[in-house]
């Protein structure tokens, strides 16, 4: 039977660290934010957004950076080129562009010195206050047909405590990410988390599930952070605060994560951000078609 807790406020916020200097991207992101690198003709932070709001949370805290201001100006109006659009009478690149605008109450602060995720989540802790709240990282784009974030804030409004994404990857990967340890419950995409270890070496790994970059996070997860000292790469991590929270369920309620099978497209690295772009490509009603025909051409000349 599913453990009952008192009712907790509906989940609205949602916070996307943004800050980091994309360096596995140079030269692109030299004056580009790694965040607004077209994914086929939207930018990454786009899709993230808009999975944010998909799932009921339309209070969006951006934790952005030096450099970031083009963040800001895509989530904002811009009277000269819709000016410009309406003119011409392009409807149909006029929703586009204002769509954007439209998707949300947008929020922005800077995390000043780069101390890691577990700082740029620390910088929320004023707008957020004492409610629960989603955190999502830019790196994974996760499929709109396979509702994760909707799932999440499921699981957490009726569990309490706080919600992490993982998802099952081969052993020899998994020094790659955070990793949780797990029991299992009543529920088959729901675990209890009993321990999470950043980037273990694969020898040490206590599972292959592998954390993924969303979170449903208990607002006692800030006090903890306030304590966290600099773990891996001298940085403060969430992965640690998370752990603490999962060893003692009296600080924030339980951890519990949804195990994830559906589509997800990692931009991460540039071979991944690649494959990314040509799996959305392909799937387009408008450009699938003949992509995949020029695909599927290329390739066989290829080989």
């Amino acid at each position: 039977m599913t453990e009952s807790h008192p009712p907790t406020p509906r989940i609205t916020k949602a916070v996307i660290p943004a800050a980091g200097l994309g360096t596995r991207f140079l030269p692109a992101t030299k004056a580009t934010p790694k965040e607004m690198l077209p994914v086929v003709d939207k930018p990454a932070i786009q899709y993230v957004v808009e999975e944010a709001v998909s799932a009921g949370l339309d209070d969006v805290l951006m934790i952005t950076g030096r450099n970031k201001r083009p963040l800001e100006d895509h989530f904002d109006r811009n009277y000269e080129l819709e000016s410009a659009l309406l003119k011409k009478g392009d409807e149909a690149r006029l929703a586009k562009v204002q769509e954007s605008s439209d998707l949300a109450t947008m929020h922005y602060v800077r995390q000043g010195d780069p101390r890691g995720l577990g700082h740029a989540v620390l910088c929320a802790a004023p707008h957020v206050g004492k409610e629960p709240f989603a955190v999502l990282l830019g790196d994974d784009l996760i499929d709109p047909r396979d509702p994760l974030l909707a799932r999440m804030v499921e699981v957490q409004e009726q569990r309490g405590g706080s919600i992490i994404a993982l998802m099952a990857v081969a052993p020899e990967q998994i020094h790659l990410y955070g990793c949780a340890a797990v029991e299992p419950t009543e529920d088959g995409d729901v675990v209890k988390v009993t321990d999470l270890v950043e980037k273990p070496d694969t020898a040490d790994a206590p599972s292959n599930y592998a954390i993924l970059g969303r979170y449903v996070l208990n607002p006692a997860v800030f006090d903890v952070l306030r304590k966290t000292e600099p773990g891996r790469g001298g940085e403060i991590q969430l992965t640690d605060a998370l752990q603490q929270l999962a060893a003692d369920e009296k600080v924030g309620g339980p951890v519990h994560g949804v195990v994830f099978t559906g589509r997800r497209y990692d931009t991460g690295d540039r071979g991944d951000y690649l494959r990314a772009i040509v799996r959305l490509a392909c799937e387009r009603q408008d450009l699938g078609p003949d992509f995949k025909a020029w695909l599927r051409s290329y390739v066989t000349e290829e080989m």
